[in-house]
């Protein structure tokens, strides 16, 4: 089993800035593709960044400039910086990772999803 717990999101003014964390551990062989969705009341989830275990990344056009992502593969971590942050970033953000993982002697493929994490953006 491979559990995601995410952090840093909270209540933050138009302008600022926030950085999440999620963190996966587990029966973890390789962590592929990591990345971040986001799901605002009202409407559907949808792809705020990806990273790859080489390092490319895809941004939603509408963060392109102002998020980042990054990651520690020693860590199987990823974070998303946040800046100048807009009242219509305020979601639930949600992180993803697939890869393999150990079931034994077998390596499995996996897609998780964390529990989300809360942004509010105040104008």
């Amino acid at each position: 089993q491979v559990q995601l717990v995410e952090s840093g999101g909270g209540l933050v003014q138009a302008g600022g800035s926030l950085r999440l964390s999620c963190a996966a551990s587990g029966s973890i062989f390789s962590s592929n593709v990591m990345g971040w969705y986001r799901q605002a009341p009202g409407k559907q989830r949808e792809l705020v960044a990806v990273i790859r275990l080489g390092g490319s990344t895809n941004y939603a056009d509408s963060v392109k400039g102002r998020f980042t992502i990054s990651r520690e593969n020693a860590k199987n971590t990823v974070y998303l910086q946040m800046n100048s942050l807009k009242p219509e970033d305020t979601a639930v953000y949600y992180c993803n990772a697939n890869g393999l993982e150990r079931q034994g002697t077998v390596l499995t493929s996996f897609d998780y999803w964390g529990q989300g994490t809360q942004v509010t953006v105040s104008s």
